[in-house]
């Protein structure tokens, strides 16, 4: 054999193993918070004992990029949190609709000289006009809900010394098998990336809605890209800034899932290309957990880089594929490792959530692969426009909660 077939042997050896690994996981994962609940253990909040007994002073900042008719429904969801010591935010970026006087000084709707066309330059608009006495902000998106205790439940991260919380998400919306699968999406990351993080105390990955930032720490951000991925940078600075980022179970903010194909695609198209664009972002994340032998920093650094489930899984079945030709006995253990992710898969989805419809619309996830890799090859759009994604479901959260 000689050293250039070496090399590519060696290679293809190294690439099933960080693919086995990344397609296992989930079966690990489920092991760890099996434990965590039979034994009763605590998350890091549960051991994390008072550091000041203060009530936060939270600055909301709602990003309304030409939407206004979801303002109403979100502010009607603030207005009713059991906790009301905060200021909103709302960032009328190119809204051709005036948004309705809300009557109450804590709210105040700013409008750019100029359209920003950007989540970032919207937050460091808002951030701009804020008073001294912030303490923390929560970024929300136009569509979201947010239940009545959320605010209470961030306010008590942060008395615990948190400086970064992640909130729960669940869905507005399920009558699609489109908004099912986004459903269920959510479900598997936020276990995956969150949820049993807490358990191991590690930090857990943000998202572009339902965060609370400390203030102090988020005007210390610098952003160089200003098109979708905006959590990606804040993940990167906060994670190497803070202890451990939290995720607040507790804290539940309803979403828009999305209803069709199309905007699906689009929708996948921008968080592909931030996968991308923030692939040395999250390898030096990785490499400064190895240089400061830090286990928080390696672990959320290695987890960041596996690329998007559905290109692992494809490279699961090429692999597969490629050793019924090479190894039928490595062909069998591939075959283990697909099955043991299916299960795995399907368990994480029977834990988050009992309701038949989301097991009968794990029959289409195939469809929602195919449109995954046509929204790969869209890419190139994200960096030339925001592609923002439509929204339609108009609904209250006293609507949601009489359904609960």
């Amino acid at each position: 054999m000689s050293i250039f077939q070496s090399v590519i042997y060696y290679l293809f050896i190294l690439a099933q193993l960080l693919v086995t690994f990344y397609i296992i996981l989930p079966l690990l994962f489920i092991l760890v918070f099996s434990l965590s609940r039979l034994f009763k253990l605590k998350t890091s909040f549960e051991k994390s004992k008072i550091h000041l007994d203060k009530d936060f002073k939270f600055s909301i900042v709602i990003t309304a990029y030409r939407e206004t008719k979801f303002i109403l429904p979100l502010i009607d969801s603030i207005k009713r949190q059991n906790y009301q010591n905060f200021m909103v935010y709302i960032v009328a970026d190119d809204c051709q609709d005036q948004i309705p006087n809300l009557l109450d000084n804590r709210i105040n709707v700013i409008i750019p000289e100029s359209p920003l066309h950007s989540k970032i330059k919207s937050i460091d608009f808002a951030v701009s006009k804020m008073d001294n006495e912030t303490d923390a902000i929560i970024i929300f998106d136009a569509d979201n809900l947010i239940h009545p205790d959320f605010i209470q439940t961030i306010n008590n991260y942060f008395k615990k010394g948190f400086k970064v919380v992640q909130s729960n998400f669940k869905p507005k919306n399920i009558e699609t098998h489109f908004a099912r699968m986004d459903a269920i999406g959510d479900m598997f990351n936020f276990f995956m990336e969150r949820e049993v993080r807490m358990y191991i105390g590690i930090s857990s990955c943000i998202w572009g809605a339902g965060i609370a930032i400390d203030y102090d720490l988020y005007k210390k951000v610098e952003y160089t890209k200003f098109l979708g991925g905006f959590d990606k940078k804040l993940q990167s600075y906060l994670v190497q800034s803070v202890r451990h980022i939290a995720f607040a179970p507790t804290a539940i903010l309803y979403d828009e899932k999305i209803s069709s194909g199309a905007s699906l695609e689009k929708q996948r198209t921008r968080w592909i290309r931030s996968y991308f664009d923030y692939f040395k972002e999250n390898l030096s994340i990785l490499l400064k957990g190895f240089r400061k032998k830090k286990i928080n920093l390696i672990f959320f650094g290695f987890l960041t880089l596996r690329p998007p489930l559905f290109l692992v899984l494809s490279l699961g079945f090429l692999f597969t594929l490629i050793n019924f030709f090479i190894d039928v006995n490595i062909f069998y253990i591939w075959l283990c490792i697909l099955l043991s992710f299916v299960l795995s898969f399907v368990t994480i989805i029977l834990i988050k959530s009992r309701n038949i419809k989301y097991l009968k619309s794990l029959l289409f996830l195939p469809l929602l692969i195919f449109r995954q890799f046509i929204a790969l090859f869209n890419i190139k759009k994200a960096k030339k426009t925001f592609l923002p994604t439509e929204h339609t479901a108009l609904i209250y959260i006293t609507d949601i909660l009489k359904k609960k």
